[in-house]
């Protein structure tokens, strides 16, 4: 019998929705989004108490999750590729690379993830960057079909150098429309976007991918507009999120979580969410 990637799609979303927490950040090589992972270990412990349905990682923090002695703790989803597109500085070379070429998804398979996930940069001027993804995407996608390992494909509209934070991210629609296509295109799974601008243009997005579509948390920002913000992108069809400094940046990870549960698996409205936090 063939297994198919649904089984292990089953293990991330409960009745189609998920809320993955990010945690991978140690891969970017940037100080400022270690703040709040100092101990990783602490960090992970909290997290898994407070059950998100993932917890998404690196190859080699994994161990953190899959160690701990519970069964119904949450589904492991795992970092496949670094580069260099995080920095505050510009770089002469950009970069994005698998962490194993040649045998792309057996670490996942080792740590019994549920999904793996792999940027795809578009950035003004860096066409170099674009086609490493593109290929480190081609890789994935045979080994992931010969082992039904469901792939999250993260397309990611570029800011300019010079505008705003380097490399930081755009929710421009036009833009990432055609981009969260080309991801489909290339076989995902699972797409991570970025909110657009203005987020009753969201649904596109879930368009374009006609497949589960996550939103991408990015850096910290002030909870209740967070929560709002979340809930309003839920109801323009998104299948939950996946956050990362948006959770374990803030003063009680676990009351966050607690307050994202109930957004993604109850239809909070960001009010309620927020006093699931306070009460928490």
């Amino acid at each position: 019998m063939q297994l198919s990637s649904k089984v292990r799609m089953n293990r991330l979303f409960n009745q189609g929705k998920c809320l993955d927490v990010a945690i991978d950040h140690g891969i970017a090589n940037e100080p400022d989004f270690l703040i709040g992972l100092e101990n990783i270990a602490q960090v992970m412990h909290s997290l898994i108490a407070a059950q998100p349905d993932a917890i998404q990682v690196n190859y080699g923090q994994a161990d953190l999750l899959q160690n701990t002695p519970l069964r119904n703790k949450p589904a492991l989803v795992m970092r496949t590729d670094v580069g260099n597109a995080y920095n505050a500085a510009r770089h002469r070379e950009m970069w994005a690379v698998l962490h194993n070429p040649e045998a792309p998804i057996l670490a996942a398979l080792q740590m019994d993830a549920a999904a793996v996930v792999v940027n795809l940069y578009m950035i003004p001027d860096e066409p170099g960057i674009f086609r490493q993804c593109v290929e480190n995407i081609g890789r994935l996608r045979h080994a992931c079909e010969r082992y039904a390992m469901p792939l999250m494909i993260e397309p990611l509209v570029m800011a300019p150098a010079g505008l705003g934070a380097a490399y930081g991210s755009l929710g421009d629609v036009e833009k990432m429309v055609p981009l969260v296509r080309l991801a489909r295109e290339l076989g995902a799974d699972i797409i991570k976007a970025d909110p657009t601008d203005r987020v009753q243009d969201f649904h596109r997005i879930v368009e374009a991918a006609r497949c589960p579509t996550l939103v991408r948390g990015g850096g910290k920002g002030e909870l209740s507009a967070v929560l709002e913000k979340s809930a309003a992108l839920m109801a323009q069809g998104a299948s939950g999120m996946v956050y990362g400094r948006n959770v374990y940046q803030h003063s009680n990870p676990s009351r966050v979580v607690s307050a994202l549960m109930a957004i993604v698996h109850q239809g909070a409205s960001g009010e309620q969410a927020l006093e699931i936090y306070q009460q928490g």
